[in-house]
């Protein structure tokens, strides 16, 4: 059984994507970023950067934090999408780490200005918004050839990717075009265990309202005190 700390956000998203399409028994257990659960010290003894997502797995008694060496871990697990071959894995890290390093982190930049600054900062929106559509620009690019970004199988890469460049692609300007990166995010939107993964999303515990001025200061005013 895999235990998954989860909230619906895109690095949520993510394992969920593989958990649905490798039909693995899994728990969800919420973690209400908004409530602080995530500086809980329960939770911290598993994820002690208080970052979800994070997993306990019964099987194989490793607990591990960060999305990406979550997918990896669960690909290597299950022998499921992550080719064996050197080549085909290698292909498939480069993009996986592409997503961990870029388009999450600047897309997250973004989205934190775009949505909850305090007030505008017009250089920090230019900047992390031509950054983000740079990095769509590299997929849309990417997948001029192949169906998806490792090759012709969807892998983890995809699973990784998927949850932020389908947010990303609201922030095209108008008349942008960018057809291959639509297509992909398409065909991905389209598979039952995509929809299945984000149907748990709607479920009552992770229903919240208004982001609030104290839930504000908890997610986004963090320093090295806040470290527990």
């Amino acid at each position: 059984m895999i235990h998954l700390h989860y909230w619906p956000t895109p690095n949520g998203h993510k394992v969920t994507l593989f958990l649905e399409e490798a039909a693995l028994p899994y728990t969800l257990h919420p973690v209400n970023i908004r409530e602080g659960d995530q500086f809980k010290p329960a939770f911290l003894k598993i994820a002690p950067n208080n970052r979800m997502p994070a997993i306990e797995d019964d099987e194989t008694g490793l607990t591990l934090f960060e999305s990406g060496a979550i997918l990896l871990h669960l690909a290597e697990k299950t022998g499921r999408f992550l080719a064996t071959d050197p080549a085909g894995r290698a292909e498939t890290l480069q993009w996986l780490f592409w997503q961990m390093a870029g388009l999450g982190p600047m897309m997250g930049q973004a989205g934190h200005f775009r949505n909850y600054a305090p007030e505008p900062i017009p250089y920090a929106l230019e900047r992390y918004t031509n950054e983000t559509l740079r990095l769509l620009k590299v997929m849309d690019k990417r997948l001029a050839d192949r169906a998806f970004l490792a090759g012709d199988d969807y892998s983890i890469a995809d699973m990784a990717s998927y949850p932020w460049a389908m947010l990303g692609t609201r922030m095209l300007p108008e008349g942008t075009a960018m057809p291959n990166l639509a297509r992909w995010v398409d065909s991905i939107a389209a598979r039952p265990a995509t929809a299945r993964a984000y149907a748990l999303a709607q479920r009552p515990e992770y229903q919240t309202g208004p982001i609030t001025e104290d839930q504000k200061k908890a997610l986004f005013h963090q320093n090295a005190s806040t470290v527990r």
